[in-house]
């Protein structure tokens, strides 16, 4: 399955511009792990996202490699962070060391342990929050980001689409589960009152929520 038409993507791809050395490696690094981290278009669009609104605190429920982390730093303003949430001990190494050698360590706070377990004790409200994480748990990740989501926040979820088999009539054995969770969340999402929202067939698939 494919979101787009890969001609289409590979005629995108090819006005892309060529990206520091250290977000190359991350990428042939989670490709030849398999660690799944966003898509360099959809980063892209996470960038641009950062740079139109100019967050000062950015909640990220996923850290994975640091891969999204890093390129939402980057962008920020001198006073601007990023909280990340991971719970896997391997990706928390391997995120800080690939931190380490950017120089955004100042900007980039990693919470260790379930999301699901930090998020009710986090008390500041944020500007723009990005959700990448267990599709199980999206819904209950969601509930929580819109409690820490400020009025005029944008929340930025990854893997709506997944990997064309929410829209899909067949779905392999190992996706059907998975493709329930969120061909369920999609309604939830879609349907709340407190948010514009709009699923974008960029990446995977990215939710776009402005709060109301």
């Amino acid at each position: 399955m494919s979101i787009i038409n890969p001609a289409q993507l590979k005629y995108i791809e090819s006005f892309r511009k060529g990206d520091d050395s250290l977000l190359i490696e991350m990428e042939e690094y989670a490709r030849t792990n398999n660690i799944p981290i966003l898509s360099w278009d959809a980063a892209e669009f996470l960038e641009q996202l950062i740079r139109i609104t100019n967050p000062k605190r950015v909640l990220e429920i996923g850290t994975a490699i640091a891969y999204s982390s890093i390129r939402i730093a980057r962008n920020l303003k001198k006073k601007g962070m990023v909280h990340t949430i991971e719970k896997s001990v391997d990706n928390i190494a391997l995120a800080k060391s690939f931190i380490e050698r950017t120089g955004y360590g100042n900007k980039i706070t990693i919470f260790e342990g379930d999301a699901l377990d930090i998020m009710p004790g986090l008390n500041k409200k944020y500007d723009l929050i990005f959700l990448d994480a267990d599709k199980e748990d999206y819904k209950r990740l969601f509930d929580y980001s819109m409690v820490l989501l400020k009025k005029g926040g944008i929340i930025f979820i990854d893997n709506l689409l997944w990997h064309g088999y929410a829209a899909a009539s067949k779905v392999p054995k190992a996706y059907k589960v998975s493709t329930k969770h969120i061909k369920e969340f999609n309604i939830l999402f879609m349907s709340q009152v407190n948010l514009k929202a709009s699923i974008l067939p960029i990446g995977d698939g990215i939710g776009l929520g402005i709060k109301i």
